[in-house]
């Protein structure tokens, strides 16, 4: 745990694992519902492959500039210049406005977005934006558990739910009415300031929380962004698809290895590679077997 700005209170938990000696690894930034462990299938997988990962949970902040301002402090805190990130719903929003707030001196070598969107009028909720302070704990968690998929779920999916509810369940009501505020409070992302960040957009064909106008914006937005469909994986595909997710993350990184904006340790390329390949290559055989 680790305090960055002047307020004691505001205190970012993480999960820094991998090789230290990476300068520039890749970050993970939740879901208003979740906490820095949801990510706990790509930690374990990416850092077995010899990657640096850190997932982060974030304090209270009530606006993005607090919070850009905030991560900036942490990032000099873990001194690293520059970080990939990978952003979840909010998480993803967070990531595109922080490197957004960084343009002039960039802090972020590229992005995943996941589930992501560019500006929070989709909710329709900005005129309560402001309100969610007020509210108590449990009508915050029913706001968010409103977003959750219903109806018959596969085991993974179901097991994916049931961890994110236990994780919101976890969170007190500043953070939720903080996070809501910041995934509602009217804000859009510039994309001329970001255009030249490698991005790749990871949203999947099932039932989420994204309209297909939002999913469409973005891809207007990042025009020359790399896709990555998942035919299911609803909310949360990191934990219940959590393989394919690593594939993805894996590709996206595949472009910096042999840089200095690697996120792996250079001795593990190799094996690594053939690895992805290999899956790759499996994957691409079951779909045309289907």
């Amino acid at each position: 745990q680790i305090i960055v700005d002047d307020d004691d209170s505001k205190v970012w938990s993480l999960y820094d694992a991998g090789p230290r000696s990476i300068r520039c690894p890749l970050i993970f930034l939740p879901p208003v519902s979740g906490t820095a462990d949801v990510f706990f299938q790509q930690i374990l997988a990416l850092t077995g492959w010899g990657y640096r990962v850190i997932a982060l949970q974030y304090p209270v902040y009530w606006d993005h500039l607090e919070f850009c301002d905030g991560f900036r402090k942490l990032l000099d805190h873990l001194q690293l210049d520059k970080v990939h990130l990978f952003g979840a719903s909010l998480g993803g929003f967070l990531a595109q406005k922080f490197a957004e707030y960084t343009h002039k001196s960039p802090r972020v070598q590229s992005l995943i977005l996941c589930n992501a969107f560019s500006d929070t009028s989709i909710f329709n909720q900005t005129w309560t934006a402001n309100s969610f302070w007020l509210m108590p704990a449990f009508m915050l968690k029913k706001i968010v558990l409103g977003n959750f998929a219903s109806g018959p779920l596969d085991p993974e999916m179901a097991d994916g739910i049931d961890f994110m509810v236990d994780r919101l369940e976890s969170l007190g009501q500043s953070e939720l009415a903080s996070r809501l505020t910041l995934n509602c409070q009217n804000s859009y992302v510039e994309p001329h300031k970001i255009r030249d960040i490698p991005v790749t957009i990871m949203d999947v064909f099932d039932q989420s929380a994204l309209s297909t106008e939002a999913k469409e914006e973005m891809y207007k937005l990042y025009p020359n962004a790399r896709r990555a469909h998942l035919k299911t994986g609803g909310n949360f595909p990191y934990l219940c698809r959590s393989a394919e997710v690593n594939l993805y993350i894996q590709i996206h990184l595949l472009q910096f290895h042999g840089t200095r904006y690697a996120a792996i340790d250079p001795s593990m390329v190799s094996a690594e590679e053939l690895e992805v390949q290999k899956i790759s290559l499996h994957t691409s055989t079951e779909q045309e077997e289907q």
